[in-house]
């Protein structure tokens, strides 16, 4: 019999709240799904990328990861070692005056993640565009791993992103 792992639970819990606010609430619209396995190396991702109703120019995703590492020491019950998943939070938004959009960015993610969960902010451009319109992935990297035990942390999350996809839409 199938034995779900910390993954999977997390997956569910995820993406049970996420389709509440998307198809209950009517306050996201989701964009993209993914649920992977890589068999190559052995891991396991999902992702869930979804925006605001009323504001649809800037998107987030939730990342959950689970590597080898991860999904072996709860299968093999290893010592010592705490099962667990990585999480990564990605907003993505168009600017156009990268100095003055990205310090407010910065300040916005600052104050509703807190001083320790630095935003990194990447931004791209095509080449050869005549507008200079730059496509900024901010990302926010969680340092240590979640596990079930985290699972009832999910809908404050959760409105922390919506908090932020607000705050974003403003800049």
């Amino acid at each position: 019999m199938f034995d779900p792992t910390v993954f999977d639970n997390l997956k569910v819990a995820i993406e049970n709240a996420v389709y509440d606010l998307d198809n209950l609430d009517s306050r996201i619209e989701i964009t993209q799904r993914i649920d992977r396995l890589e068999m190559s190396v052995m891991s396991r991702e999902f992702a869930v990328q979804f925006r605001l109703r009323e504001h649809p120019s800037v998107t987030a995703e939730i990342h959950l990861k689970a590597d080898l590492n991860n999904l072996a020491a709860e299968i093999l019950e290893i010592e010592d070692q705490i099962p667990g998943c990585g999480l990564l939070l990605r907003f993505n938004k168009e600017i156009h005056e990268i100095e003055t959009q990205c310090n407010r960015i910065e300040d916005i993610l600052t104050e509703i993640w807190k001083p320790d969960l630095r935003p990194v902010q990447t931004l791209s451009l095509i080449y050869g565009e005549k507008a200079a319109t730059y496509q900024n992935r901010i990302e926010l990297r969680f340092s240590r791993q979640i596990n079930e035990e985290q699972m009832e942390d999910i809908p404050e999350l959760l409105e922390h992103i919506l908090l932020t996809l607000m705050e974003l839409n403003k800049v």
